[in-house]
């Protein structure tokens, strides 16, 4: 889990020096060998892939349906990536929305929110302006695509693992829980309440107050000893 990018922020540099970005709440893992919903299943390369053998943090940005494309990011082990599937924006959520919604105004649809704008991996490269344009490239020092640390740091708690979209056909890989996503967060894609864990313990563990009072009493109970 802890290599699933969950919580670091993306940010998207412009032409006009501008940015846009938001931070990961949602990936999923593409592990490569076995695994039979990964391009790179059984060691398969292609000049479509080839981001995912290369070194970790390169983007492997491919387009689907001949209309969207998807941001990946290479990961550690050869053809492993993770797939991210959602954003919190937090940076120049209007330029965002601008991108999304050029087609839904003509169609004369609503505004969309701003848990709107990037949940799903599509819709994240719409709203970034993210193209095939950054495949092979690195994310650690691109000028115009790159990571930054969160603006909070997540536990163990926070994140709920459990499989992944439309994989249908990849066999005993289709259940994996290889999909990581921040419980409770309005920017996840799809929510699996019955994979989350009941909202009064995260909410325990991440009390400051309540570790410290756990540490206390662990403490007492080693000086009895």
């Amino acid at each position: 889990r802890r290599s699933s990018g969950l919580g670091q922020l993306l940010v998207r540099r412009f032409a006009d020096g501008s940015q846009a970005g938001g931070r990961i709440v949602e990936t999923e893992a593409y592990l490569g060998g076995e695994d039979q919903a990964s391009h790179s299943c059984g060691g398969r390369r292609t000049q479509r892939n080839a981001a995912m053998y290369m070194e970790p943090g390169t983007m492997y940005v491919y387009q689907i349906y001949g209309l969207y494309y998807c941001l990946n990011v290479s990961s550690r082990g050869a053809g492993a990536a993770v797939l991210i599937r959602g954003l919190e924006p937090l940076r120049g959520l209007e330029a965002m929305r601008q991108r999304r919604s050029a087609r839904r105004t003509a169609s004369g649809s609503k505004a969309l929110k701003d848990q709107e704008l990037c949940n799903g991996p599509a819709k994240l490269c719409q709203a970034l302006q993210v193209t095939k344009d950054f495949d092979r490239r690195d994310l650690a020092t691109d000028s115009e695509a790159w990571l930054e640390p969160g603006p909070q740091d997540i536990t163990e708690g926070d994140i709920v693992s459990t499989s992944r979209i439309g994989v249908g056909y990849a066999g005993e890989w289709t259940a994996k829980p290889l999909r990581f996503y921040l419980q409770g967060n309005k920017c996840v894609s799809v929510v699996v309440k019955k994979s989350e864990r009941p909202k009064a313990v995260v909410e325990q563990e991440n009390d400051p107050s309540s570790r410290q009072n756990t540490l206390g009493k662990l403490a007492a109970r080693f000086a009895r000893t």
